[in-house]
């Protein structure tokens, strides 16, 4: 399985529901570090997984409409945990919706998974993989 990656981060404030996030429980903010995995068995025609230029481009685009934001107030998250691991499958389920849009390209259209990474730390991260 051939694969790249592209990085970026996001910002965002939010806060959760539970006894079991102790002090999380109150606003506060989270800054990921996000990676995108893109997989696919055999390269395109180019002997790329999929345009790396549009892949950087597409998780900006994504990350974009979350950054900076207080996930609290967004109405599509009312009464959610947006916990780290929830916001990995929100952002691999954007970049596979851009995927069948064909926004990365046609060569993206022979992609296989998408696997998120988001990195709250340098000792802790959380990860969603899923099939294209």
């Amino acid at each position: 399985m051939f694969s790249i990656t592209v990085r970026d981060h996001v910002m965002v404030a939010h806060s959760f529901r539970g006894e079991v996030f102790g002090p999380a429980q109150r606003l506060h903010g989270a800054t990921f570090l996000v990676d995108a995995t893109f997989r696919r068995p055999e390269l395109d025609e180019d002997n790329i997984v999929v345009d790396i230029g549009k892949a950087t481009e597409e998780l900006k685009a994504v990350l974009g409409d979350l950054n900076y934001r207080n996930l609290d107030d967004e109405p599509e998250f009312k009464g959610i945990n947006t916990s780290t691991e929830f916001l990995a499958k929100v952002i691999a389920d954007r970049l596979a919706d851009a995927v069948h849009a064909g926004r990365l390209g046609e060569g993206a259209r022979g992609l296989e998974g998408i696997a998120v990474s988001l990195h709250e730390s340098h000792v802790a991260w959380a990860s969603y993989e899923r099939a294209l």
